[in-house]
């Protein structure tokens, strides 16, 4: 869905940085619009936050109309009950899916603290940050920690001039490799096997196209940040 999201976010008007281990040749900037891609690991999130603040601050901050933060990056641990999970797994996936996100939010609102314009930060949750799965603890956990960090961060940002609005938003079950890893898992030690390979032999997921479109209505509506924690659902 980062891919989508970028792809429809790539508008004249528009200047886009794209943070992933691994540059796009498929994302193309069209007139009038600008393209960055950092190539970083966000597994080691501390100098890419010191990255991205530094760059922030050499930026004309009366130039923008708006800036937003997009934290998409998440990572599933083995598919396996905590007390057979692998120590280094586990913290990959917490540090790409949880403090990766916390340090680019206090980097990107440090640097922007008193520009004009209008700054939002949508961090990207899913259904299991709200419930529990069995076999998939790292990930979960992830998610419940970047809605509640979130929820944190509005209430700091709720008493200051122009403080940024911020939400953690479930998109929806999408049609990615995560799905294709949660369905593909071997059902001896991921209980929820049945159910994820029955979403996809149903038709029930959304495009990462269509996922990435309703995300971005959501992010431009007008009661954004209204509620720290939201599902595009409704």
């Amino acid at each position: 869905m980062g891919l989508a999201m970028a792809e429809q976010l790539l508008q004249a008007g528009h200047h886009l940085v794209c943070i992933s281990r691994q540059t796009n040749a498929q994302l193309v900037a069209p007139a009038g619009s600008a393209l960055e891609q950092w190539q970083a690991d966000l597994a080691d999130s501390v100098p890419v936050a010191q990255r991205l603040g530094t760059w922030l601050q050499q930026q004309d901050a009366a130039r923008w109309s708006s800036v937003t933060l997009i934290n998409n990056a998440g990572t599933l641990a083995q598919l396996t009950p905590l007390r057979d999970a692998d120590g280094a797994d586990l913290a990959q996936a917490l540090r790409v899916g949880l403090e990766a996100p916390m340090q680019l939010t206090a980097a990107f609102l440090g640097a922007t603290r008193g520009w004009p314009g209008q700054r939002r930060v949508l961090n990207i949750s899913s259904g299991l940050g709200r419930r529990a799965m069995a076999a998939s603890a790292a990930y979960c956990a992830a998610k419940a920690g970047m809605d509640h960090f979130t929820r944190c961060v509005a209430l700091d940002e709720a008493g200051q001039v122009n403080g940024a609005k911020v939400c953690s938003l479930a998109p929806g079950v999408i049609d990615t490799d995560m799905q294709a890893q949660l369905r593909g898992a071997d059902a001896g030690a991921f209980a929820d096997q049945g159910a994820f390979a029955d979403l996809h032999r149903k038709g029930q997921l959304t495009s990462p196209g269509d996922a990435a479109a309703r995300v971005l209505a959501y992010l431009g509506r007008g009661d954004f940040g209204a509620e720290a924690v939201a599902d595009v659902r409704g």
